[in-house]
């Protein structure tokens, strides 16, 4: 795939250019479907996508530049491949826990929480 923004040629998996950063698909705010960065309308629900590039009131308005080449470690051939990624997080407060936590071994703590989690 091409990159809109440098015209490198990008490998078929890459999210984002390998030479400038910059995405490579972008998601329909509407259906949820990848479409190209150039793309003015979604190719699966054809809802008109904005013409920043990017979909959303919260998206950058602009692609972040490229992360500074991270120096090799020494002994190592090679430094390590950073990578850029779009990330949702969830918080949740349990609450009464720090009481409920206090009077139970880490472990029972621990499995309590998990259960939370595969939920």
């Amino acid at each position: 795939m091409h990159c809109a923004g440098c015209g490198t040629e990008n490998p078929p998996s890459a999210k984002f250019c390998v030479e400038c950063g910059s995405p490579l698909q972008r998601s329909c705010t509407s259906c949820g479907a990848s479409a190209p960065p150039t793309a003015r309308f979604c190719p699966e629900c054809g809802t008109a996508l904005s013409a920043s590039g990017t979909d959303g009131p919260t998206a950058p308005q602009a692609p972040w530049p490229a992360p500074a080449p991270t120096p090799p470690r020494s002994g190592s051939a090679q430094a390590p491949v950073a990578e850029r990624r779009w990330v949702s997080v969830l918080f949740c407060d349990l609450v009464g826990f720090t009481s409920l936590s206090e009077d139970r071994d880490a472990e029972e703590v621990r499995d309590l929480l998990s259960s939370y989690f595969d939920v």
